[in-house]
Parts: structure tokens; sequence; C-alpha cells
């Protein structure tokens, strides 16, 4: 790898990936996440993934990998982490039975495509880099990452919020063995005294600041949970009508007042029909149909059955 000036490099590359579409990138150093590896492992010890047999079982899996890019890549030095927001204004009348971030094309494929453009320049610009693209595919904590680069804080509903776009953002990092200029951590919390999310949160997930029970939230039981077993009826009666994911804690937010219109077309709503059908449309949905229309979709990783499930009590039928 040719000689170059990481500071300079690394301006260039965040030139780069704004020019691609990212909203906000930074830049942190590849190392062991200490204190995030403490409160994962405690977070893990009291089964608020689900435990062993839960839907998100995998989170106990690969925690080495998950706590130090290094594992996961050997020979990384940087962690290049990256936002693009998915934000729309519009709120139709049945808009709280899909979450937002699934309303167009599968962010998983949009942001792959954009970190692969930008992992190509850096190849390019050093002579030949070594590393992998991630957007919430693998054992890597992004908002972690991303508070490392210096692009937010984790909130009170431990969704990372950003002082420039809210917190309808996705994330991804570039994990390179490319030694970057880092960016200052974000040290302060915004959060201030608020406990909107809290107050908001419809089954009680959240039950502490900073803290989530996923075996309470909606986006667990309508997304991760794709067994035909329902969900407890007291926790399900909390669940209103969101059939797929849940924006409660983001909607309530003060910081979304700053969230930006998304500037990529994929991420608006496929036809008018996903903010706006009424639970009982969906229900309606036969198998050809569901695929159909959810081809290519975030939407379409839950199933069939589960959608169905879901749809048919948020219908109330």
């Amino acid at each position: 790898m040719p000689g170059y000036d990481p500071a300079l490099l690394s301006a260039r590359l965040k030139a780069e990936a704004r020019r691609i579409g990212f909203d906000g990138v930074g830049i942190a150093e590849a190392t062991l996440l200490s204190d995030e590896a403490r409160r994962l492992e405690a977070w893990l010890a009291g089964d608020r993934h689900g435990g062993a047999a839960g839907a998100m079982a995998w989170m106990a899996g690969h925690f080495d990998k998950r706590v130090d890019p290094r594992v996961l890549v050997p020979g990384a030095r940087s962690v290049v982490s990256v936002f693009v927001s998915y934000y729309q204004s519009a709120h139709p009348a049945h808009a709280e039975h899909i979450s937002r971030y699934a309303w167009g094309d599968d962010y998983h494929a949009v942001l792959k495509e954009k970190l692969a453009e930008l992992f190509h320049w850096l190849d390019a610009q050093t002579g030949g880099a070594g590393g992998r693209a991630f957007t919430d595919s693998a054992p890597v904590m992004d908002k972690a990452w991303a508070q490392r680069a210096g692009l937010g804080w984790q909130g009170k509903n431990t969704n990372l919020l950003t002082r420039s776009h809210g917190s309808f953002v996705f994330l991804g990092e570039l994990i390179v063995d490319v030694p970057l200029a880092p960016d200052a951590p974000f040290a302060a919390d915004h959060c201030g005294s608020c406990t909107r999310c809290l107050d908001a949160c419809p089954t009680g997930a959240l039950d502490a600041p900073y803290q989530i029970d996923a075996t309470r939230c909606i986006s667990y039981w309508t997304i991760e949970h794709r067994a035909e077993s329902p969900p407890p009826d007291d926790l399900a009666a909390e669940f209103g009508t969101w059939l797929f994911g849940c924006d409660v804690c983001q909607d309530v937010c003060p910081w979304t007042r700053f969230s930006q219109p998304t500037r990529d077309a994929r991420f608006l709503p496929r036809t008018p029909e996903t903010p706006a059908a009424s639970a009982g449309e969906w229900a309606e949905l036969d198998l050809d149909a569901f695929r159909e229309r959810f081809r290519t979709t975030a939407v379409h990783r839950t199933g069939h059955a589960a959608f169905s499930r879901n749809a048919r009590r948020a219908s109330g039928q």
C-alpha cells in the first residue's frame, strides 16, 4: 500500500461518501468495545433478547466478533460509520401499520450498494484495501460504532439519535485495514430529563432509560417472531394496529423534528398502499400477492404466514 496522509485521505473519503448519498460519515479506530461488551453481556445474561429459545437467540452468537472488529475482520484498522435518512414526513391515515423503514426497498441492498461504491473508491485510492461492508447483516454493534465515530448518541429509546437528522436513519459500516484519522467520539447526551419515549412505549419494553426488553417490543413480535404461536394476550392487547415494526418511540422523540426527508427515492413507498392500506386489507393478501407486493422489501423477511397472523390480529380478526 503506497504512502498517504491519513488525515487527507479521511477528508476525501468523507467527501466521497456524501457524494455517493450518505447523509453522515465518521471514522473510528478499530478496537475492542470494552464498555459495550460488558453491557451486552449483562443484557444477554438477563435474557432480554428472548433467551436461547427466543426469536433473537442469534444475538448471543459470535460475541467476540460483535465486540471487536479485529476478530470479525482480521487486520482491521478503521471503522467507517455512515448513515442515510429514510424519513418521510407524509403520515397517511393507516401509517401506524408498517414501520417507515419498510415502506420502500430493502435497506440492506440499498446501503450495501452504496458501501460497495465507497469501498471501491478507497481501494483505488490506496492501491489495495482489505475489508468488508456491513449493514445490520453481521455481528456488528452499529450504534456503538456510530457513536464512536462522532455521528450521534444512543438515546433513551436505545436508537442512535443525531442532531442533524433525528433517528430515522439507516446505519452501515466499512471495516477496513486502512489506517484513517479517527473522529472524536460523540460524548454528549442530549436526551436530558426527557422520558417521552419511555412514557409512550405501548408495551413498556423501554423499562428504563437506555434499556430495552426485546421480548416486550412490538417490533420483536411482529418481525423477529415468525412462529405461528401468538404473543401473550395481555401484551398483544397493547400492539394497537402495528403489524410490522413500530415507530412510536421515534415519533414522540423531540429530536424527530430535525429529521430530513430521504434523498433516495428507493426508500419511498413502493406504492401508495404501503402506508395507506388498512390492516384488514393486508390480512386478505394471499401468498402470491404477498410475494409480489413485498418482493425486495424488508417486509418480505418476516414471511407470509407471520405477516398474515399480524394483520389478522391488528384488524381484530
